[in-house]
């Protein structure tokens, strides 16, 4: 079930970039081909870039495929990786629990407001955001209990 969930996922996000894709090659056509620049194209296209970007680092992309600079957790002895990964999880997941609360309510706050050219209703527009708040939130959750368990050397 959670494959048949990430697949969805992957088909999204793919759905989000093509997207965007789309709409710059109709926005430089527009623009350069036809000299009519078209006002819609470039709020299509900062809203599809936020929610692709947004989607993608809440449930596309793994930690492990994430820059880190982790020089001196790759040269640590497994108890004190297990300490940093706690330590990390703890601090990520922690903020981003924190700023949940107050980021969905600003983000429901701002369905009084919509986008100037296509009139998108700006919680719409914004909601990624609070998905990916929650996700780092459950991930770094479901982490730290996975190296609280017996197996936690699988999991650094």
């Amino acid at each position: 079930m959670s494959r048949l969930l990430q697949r969805g996922a992957n088909a999204i996000g793919v759905v989000l970039f093509a997207s965007l894709f789309l709409v710059f090659v109709v926005q430089v056509t527009a623009r350069f081909g036809f000299n009519q620049p078209l006002a819609w194209t470039d709020e299509a296209a900062v809203v599809l870039y936020l929610w692709a970007i947004l989607w993608g680092s809440a449930l596309v992309c793994k930690d492990r495929e994430n820059v880190a600079f982790d020089l001196l957790y790759q040269k640590a002895p497994p108890p004190v990786k297990r300490a940093m990964a706690l330590a990390g999880c703890a601090l990520i997941g922690g903020l981003a629990a924190w700023g949940l609360p107050g980021s969905l309510d600003y983000i429901h706050f701002m369905r009084r407001e919509s986008t100037p050219v296509m009139g998108l209703p700006m919680d719409w527009v914004f909601a990624p955001f609070g998905l990916l708040l929650l996700a780092l939130a459950v991930r770094y959750a479901l982490r730290i209990y996975r190296l609280l368990g017996k197996n936690w050397r699988a999991h650094l």
